[in-house]
């Protein structure tokens, strides 16, 4: 007869083995998931998602409640929710998996609402077609390629939180700032000029009240501008007419810049600026698509882009640790610096983590 001890080990090992049996290996997790290995190995090294299990052979095993909480953070991150942010959130009194559900729930809602508004538009275009009535499609086919075109760059949750789509007033100041700058590019005012800087602030000002001051909008923001050229058309903001604002911008961090940095250390910024300032959208563009295709910074895409950043930082600022040091404390002490970076926090923390694996 077995010792009750032994048969009770016998028992416990049946039971894990027959749990183990029933979780998911992490690749398998990834296909059902969608996402890829790399990305759960790299939300296990955060402790955001721990597997509740290893195999034998040391493979992660998944459980349903696992499962329950890689549901919930990837449904906060398509709500706009810091990678950084997640885990304490989860972990807190406040998480509520009822409440992120019910919030898909609404979310899902609106899209079908939208759908179904765009199907009844639809259904009164073509009746009015089938009769050989001759529908007024003009407005009717800009507003759906505005609609289409922001949609291509953000989700619909990011949507609601991009206060330029929802603020119907603001296009009309926007055409207003837009047509005065036209005015001072005809009239050749420099960028240097106080009439410029002062049109520069104002548009910052915009800028930090329509993207609620988000630097992941701004930068996708940017993005839609400089990839379509029919938002360029629409808006009135042409390359031209950007590249000539953001050189009154800088004009205006330049004064600020000088409260921290030298003559010498503002003219190399001078010369970044006019050299390879253009470069910074793109590359801003490529790590927030990374990040979003893989967070974990090992990866060797990653460590390019942060070679990149390091390159162009060094490009703008030099190498002199004290330079370095004085810039910094500059960006951290003046909001105003911090306006129209389209460079987030989440982005930097993560080149730098990318940069130290090379």
């Amino acid at each position: 007869m077995l010792d009750p001890a032994v048969a009770s080990g016998f028992k416990v090992a049946a039971r894990m083995k027959k749990r183990s049996r029933s979780m998911l290996k992490v690749g398998e997790l990834a296909a059902r998931a969608g996402m890829t290995v790399r990305t759960l190995h790299h939300y296990d090294s955060i402790g955001l998602l721990i597997p509740s299990a290893r195999s034998d052979a040391g493979y992660r095993l998944y459980d349903r409640n696992d499962v329950a909480r890689l549901h919930q953070i990837q449904a906060l991150r398509k709500f706009g929710m810091a990678l950084a942010d997640i885990g304490a959130y989860l972990d807190s009194p406040d998480a509520s998996p009822i409440a992120i559900v019910a919030r898909q729930i609404a979310l899902l809602d609106r899209q079908i609402g939208e759908a179904a508004r765009m199907r009844d538009t639809l259904a009164n275009v073509h009746a009015q077609l089938s009769k050989g009535e001759v529908p007024e499609l003009a407005t009717w086919l800009t507003t759906l390629e505005q609609m289409t075109m922001y949609e291509k760059y953000f989700s619909k949750e990011e949507l609601k939180q991009l206060p330029i789509y929802q603020n119907k007033d603001a296009e009309a100041e926007w055409k207003r700032l837009v047509s005065q700058v036209d005015d001072l590019m005809a009239a050749g005012v420099p960028v240097a000029d106080e009439a410029a800087r002062q049109l520069a602030r104002n548009w910052m000002a915009l800028l930090e009240r329509d993207t609620a001051g988000n630097q992941a909008l701004l930068a996708q923001l940017n993005s839609m501008h400089e990839n379509e050229p029919s938002v360029q058309r629409d808006t009135g903001i042409s390359m031209q007419l950007k590249g000539y604002i953001m050189r009154a911008i800088a004009e205006v961090k330049f004064d600020v810049y000088a409260k921290y940095l030298t003559p010498e250390e503002i003219g190399h910024m001078r010369r970044h600026q006019q050299t390879r300032v253009r470069e910074w959208p793109a590359l801003i563009e490529n790590v927030r698509a990374q990040m979003r295709t893989d967070p974990s910074p090992d990866s060797p895409r990653a460590r390019e882009l942060a070679a990149q950043w390091f390159d162009l930082f060094q490009d703008m600022v030099g190498s002199d640790p004290a330079t370095v040091a004085r810039f910094r404390t500059a960006v951290e002490s003046e909001p105003v610096l911090r306006m129209g970076r389209g460079m987030t926090d989440e982005m930097i923390v993560y080149l730098r983590r990318a940069r130290d694996r090379t």
